[in-house]
């Protein structure tokens, strides 16, 4: 979502941290690139103004300016201005920050979920549901009060069905304020920790819309009242989130679609705005693909700082311990064969695929150029898991048997090219000469002779994306599938 404000603040911070000394004017040169990088971001004018005055009253101090690294003085203040703006708190107070949702009440507790039609509320209150019950161990009912969307009610009941959340039953005619009153009677007796309410949308803010909403708030006082926001409607989501804080009252935000190519400006507009915390970002379809909001991650990331944090829990909530284990025993044994790639791949497809991936990483920005000539596809990885797919098991184990006429039968049933199932084999052989140089791993703990290292190795033990910290074998597999182009 923040690709081009990356490439932008990239670009006026690299020229800072190359001088050894700045001037009051230098500061001023360098925060007008910033308020114009801000304003092409569709941040709100008051918003980029107060943001670059904050950020100007720091950095003209003779402290900045005097410092040994200047440039990196005025990037520390830029970051901490940044996670102020998006509603985070300081370093020394950040182990007293609130918890993710406020359900500290009488059960059964009600979040109630509002927004436009065409926001996400309806895929967002599953995807919360889902996480509430994997993670906080809640036990969950998700209620739909949109009586007017055709198929709306269905379409949670499916949802639930999909991510295995009870949902209260459709009774036709009914209307939503019954819905609602209704669904905390059931939770009542059920014994429901929470009860998300599913509220109804329209194309645009009306008086009967905010009406609606405002007799279920008053019938069910929700502990919680989220903001379901598209991040690709810009400064309009920004406008709707002021009109639903002023006549109903809110918690906090939850912006969907912050995988897209969104400018980022609602994001960094909406907490000064409404002075309301983003809570939640939906980052991707599947229903497991909503993330908790950290300002200073999102920040990181924004000033290409990457977010490594949210990698390896990434990574952590998506591989199977029994799996890391297994790889890494057979990784120490100097083994690994196509089985192994195709669980490194499935690994890769769990976490978002590689472009969500290398946005976390540190200086990928600085990049950008290069990863476009690369030409990187998350396709390719479907491509060579389907290739995988279309082989024998002696064949996965044995790779070496597969001659020209396998080669022919795999292409077909996988529905690629030889081309592709040779390219593919290549990059397994590559893969597998560096696991046997992981098994020669002195008890130094470091790959020896590795190219493009100095003598003696460079990695750490479990260093890296392959490391312990991602698994016990992480993302080691890259080397082979998106290596020796």
């Amino acid at each position: 979502m923040f690709e081009s404000l990356q490439e932008r603040l990239s670009d006026v911070f690299g020229k800072l941290t190359r001088r050894g000394a700045l001037s009051e004017s230098d500061v001023d040169a360098a925060l007008r690139e910033v308020r114009i990088a801000l304003l092409e971001a569709d941040v709100a004018l008051p918003v980029v103004k107060d943001f670059v005055s904050g950020v100007r009253e720091k950095a003209v101090g003779q402290e900045v300016l005097r410092s040994v690294t200047p440039g990196q003085m005025v990037v520390k203040i830029v970051h901490d201005q940044l996670v102020e703006m998006l509603g985070g708190k300081p370093k020394e107070e950040e182990g007293k920050q609130a918890p993710l949702l406020d359900l500290a009440a009488q059960p059964p507790v009600a979040v109630m979920l509002i927004g436009l039609q065409g926001s996400g509320k309806t895929t967002t209150c599953a995807k919360l549901a889902k996480r509430l019950t994997e993670r906080e161990r809640k036990k969950v009912m998700m209620a739909s009060l949109d009586t007017r969307r055709p198929a709306a009610q269905r379409q949670l009941a499916v949802l639930g069905e999909q991510a295995g959340i009870n949902t209260l039953p459709i009774v036709s005619g009914e209307p939503p304020l019954a819905i609602a009153k209704r669904a905390m009677q059931t939770g009542a007796l059920e014994g429901y920790d929470v009860v998300l309410l599913d509220t109804a949308g329209r194309l645009s803010i009306d008086e009967e819309l905010m009406d609606e909403v405002a007799q279920v708030r008053d019938a069910v006082k929700p502990q919680e009242s989220l903001l379901v926001a598209d991040a690709m409607t810009g400064q309009d989501a920004v406008n709707v989130a002021k009109a639903f804080q002023d006549k109903v009252g809110l918690t906090g935000i939850a912006l969907t679609r912050v995988d897209g190519d969104a400018r980022g400006g609602a994001a960094l507009s909406m907490k000064a705005v409404t002075g309301r915390p983003i809570k939640l970002l939906g980052t991707g379809e599947k229903l497991d693909a909503l993330e908790a909001f950290h300002a200073d991650r999102v920040a990181g990331r924004i000033l290409g700082m990457g977010d490594i944090v949210s990698l390896v829990e990434r990574a952590a909530e998506t591989m199977e311990q029994d799996d890391a284990e297994k790889l890494a025993k057979k990784l120490e044994k100097g083994k690994f064969d196509l089985n192994d790639m195709s669980k490194q791949l499935q690994q890769l497809t769990k976490m978002g695929g590689l472009k969500q991936l290398m946005g976390m990483l540190p200086g990928v920005p600085k990049l950008q150029d290069q990863l476009k000539n690369a030409k990187i596809d998350d396709k390719v990885v479907k491509r060579q898991l389907a290739i995988i797919s279309s082989m024998t098991p002696q064949e996965r184990a044995r790779p070496e048997v597969i001659k020209a006429s396998r080669r022919q039968r795999i292409a077909k049933g996988s529905g690629t090219s030889v081309q592709e199932v040779n390219k593919l084999l290549k990059q397994f052989s590559e893969a597998q000469k560096m696991m046997k140089k992981v098994k020669k791993m002195g008890k130094s703990g470091r790959l020896p002779n590795l190219p493009g290292m100095p003598p003696g190795g460079g990695l750490p033990p479990g260093g890296g994306l392959g490391g312990g910290g991602l698994g016990g074998g992480g993302l080691g597999g890259l080397g082979g599938p998106f290596g020796g182009r």
